[in-house]
């Protein structure tokens, strides 16, 4: 039995690995804080429970030691993380515990325990304009920043490391407030919806597919050299016009959205075109079509 250690398993993408991971037999120890909540963990049956280990981490680097320690995993998958797309003076705290003080202190905590397989989540963000680093927001900065970390730990303590930068994500049941959220709601209520002129790509994925680039990701790490670094993007490879993707939800629900495109401006540093100079998980592809993932969120 292969053990799993897992953060951010509270989140969306985390949860639905967390599931994956149970259902394929392994053993998966979560770390999450004392306040998370674990909604999305709820529901799982009595051979999963038995195979899922909750620590809570307190914010110290001596304890996040300790429960990796205790969990020894094979595989590290890293997902905690504070996304914002845009942000204010009083949030940088916040982002950067999360996105780099946090993950530090977990790699730290590999480190001192001798775990060397990791698989890190990135966002194709770090990419604007197709540049080779160039981010658009602080969220994306501070995910390039621990990549930058995370070369000390493969120089100095062999770790092995797979970054898989992800595009944007949905699903069934994801509580996001992103896109499809905000149709859904306006869908459903009529209300008018001030959006922008609609003329950026956007790229979707959806979630089992996501979760299939992380599992072959991790089966990569087997065969990995100590010592190695190697990202990829998590793409759809159809990346479509907000306008478009608002005509399919409407297609796919049979409910007209009353979209005021241009009521309102592209947020500062938009992203028209997503990053395509990429490489994808070896043997990965996208299977599910954006028509086919909305009508299963519907259902």
């Amino acid at each position: 039995m292969r053990t799993a250690l897992v953060t951010g398993a509270s989140g969306f993408i985390g949860a639905a690995l967390v599931r994956r991971l149970l259902a394929q037999g392994w053993q998966v120890h979560v770390v999450l804080r004392p306040a998370s909540d674990r909604a999305l963990l709820a529901g799982l049956d009595a051979a999963q429970r038995t195979r899922l280990v909750i620590h809570e981490h307190d914010g110290g680097t001596a304890n996040l030691i300790a429960i990796v320690g205790a969990a020894a995993p094979h595989v590290v998958f890293h997902l905690a993380s504070l996304f914002l797309a845009q942000h204010t003076a009083d949030q940088v705290e916040p982002l950067v515990r999360s996105n780099v003080l946090f993950s530090t202190q977990l790699a730290e905590a590999m480190a001192a325990n001798g775990v060397t397989r990791l698989v890190n989540t990135g966002t194709s963000w770090q990419h604007h304009e197709n540049a080779e680093y160039n981010p658009v927001c602080l969220y994306a900065a501070l995910k390039q920043a621990f990549e930058a970390v995370l070369r000390y730990y493969v120089e100095t303590a062999g770790l092995r490391v797979v970054t898989l930068k992800l595009f944007d994500t949905y699903g069934p049941g994801d509580p996001r407030p992103k896109l499809l959220h905000l149709l859904k709601r306006h869908a459903l209520s009529g209300e008018p919806l001030a959006m922008s002129p609609g003329e950026q790509l956007i790229d979707l994925v959806y979630i089992d597919d996501v979760i299939a680039a992380f599992l072959l990701a991790q089966a990569q790490l087997d065969t990995a050299p100590a010592g190695s670094m190697k990202d990829y993007g998590v793409s759809s490879g159809a990346p479509l016009p907000l306008r478009q993707i608002a005509a399919v939800y409407a297609q796919a629900s049979g409910r007209a959205l009353n979209i005021e495109w241009g009521g309102r401006p592209y947020r500062p540093r938009e992203v028209m075109v997503p990053w395509t100079a990429f490489d994808s998980v070896p043997g990965w592809r996208p299977t599910v079509a954006l028509e086919d993932g909305i009508r299963h969120c519907l259902q």
